[in-house]
């Protein structure tokens, strides 16, 4: 074999292996938010945006950013208002057990337009909370409504029929008034939930449970008003919020950061839509799914 085959051979194998390995990396990458590569630790960044309807996301980019060894801290930023309790509660046990489990990872939570009601629940599982002074937060409290259409139905001559096994069973129907039993019922519901989140407030925030009672009336507060009553500890922007993650974690105020990869919108809605509607379409079908049934729906919301 000449001395040009064998050059020829050596670049291809060293081409191969190159494009390989780029292969191989971009798939982990994508997989996991990224690898250690020995480059130090890294702050997670991750995301609360708009109503929260379910949790399956979230735990997913979370899931993907605790394969990661080089996260040493987390942030969670968050913009929403709340949103569908159950939902907001896994997204605080989530951030809480990261905390608790992974070696006491510090976790900050940086809220920016909006924290509120469900929204300020997930932050509260944080070590810190910041916040803008002009964002709102708070509204520590509980919302259940649907509609009532039997009058609608009664003008249009339509008539649900109902077989039930349980005088219950039809609780929070649309095609009938509530009775009192009914609200005695929904009421003792509201009211345990809302001490649910009175409970957490004052443990996580170390506040008498009687001090929180009081702010407990759904009343939203600025970033300011908050961190008077002391509902977040300070006032600053996600950066600042990294900076004091990194600083926790031993890695200084400017430390690297890692976000969970984006999900792909599907291809026939970006090209129909572009990519920011696509994205929106969806959104607002998430938010639809909790309501779709037409039953109650208790929420940690703001409105």
């Amino acid at each position: 074999m000449s001395r040009r085959s064998i050059f020829t051979v050596v670049v291809l194998a060293v081409i191969s292996v190159m494009t390989l390995t780029g292969i191989v990396l971009a798939t982990i990458v994508a997989a996991g938010g990224g690898p250690d590569l020995g480059l130090g630790g890294r702050i997670a960044l991750i995301e609360v945006d708009g109503v929260i309807a379910d949790d399956e996301s979230f735990l997913e980019d979370v899931r993907r950013l605790r394969r990661d060894a080089s996260v040493e801290g987390w942030v969670v930023a968050i913009n929403s208002p709340g949103g569908v309790v159950a939902p907001s509660q896994s997204l605080f046990d989530t951030l809480r057990r990261i905390r608790m489990e992974d070696d006491g990872l510090p976790v900050v939570a940086s809220i920016g337009a909006v924290g509120a009601s469900g929204g300020y629940y997930v932050a509260l599982a944080a070590d810190s909370i910041m916040a803008l002074p002009g964002s709102i937060t708070g509204s520590i409290g509980v919302l259940m409504e649907y509609p009532n259409v039997s009058d609608l139905m009664e003008k249009v001559g339509v008539e649900m029929e109902v077989v039930k096994g349980g005088a219950q069973k039809d609780l929070g129907s649309p095609f009938r008034d509530m009775g009192p039993e009914d609200r005695e019922i929904l009421n003792a519901l509201v009211e345990d939930v809302h001490a649910q989140f009175i409970e957490v407030v004052a443990e996580a925030r170390g506040l008498p449970e009687e001090r929180v009672r009081r702010l407990a009336d759904g009343r939203i507060l600025s970033g300011r008003q908050a961190l008077e009553v002391g509902l977040i500890d300070r006032l600053g922007n996600v950066e600042e919020a990294i900076g004091m993650a990194g600083r926790m974690a031993g890695l200084g105020s400017e430390p690297r950061v890692v976000m969970p990869p984006e999900d792909e919108v599907p291809w026939l809605m970006r090209t129909l839509f572009g990519e920011a509607t696509a994205r929106a379409i969806r959104q607002l079908g998430a938010v639809a799914a909790p309501v779709a049934g037409a039953g109650p729906v208790i929420q940690y919301i703001v409105r």
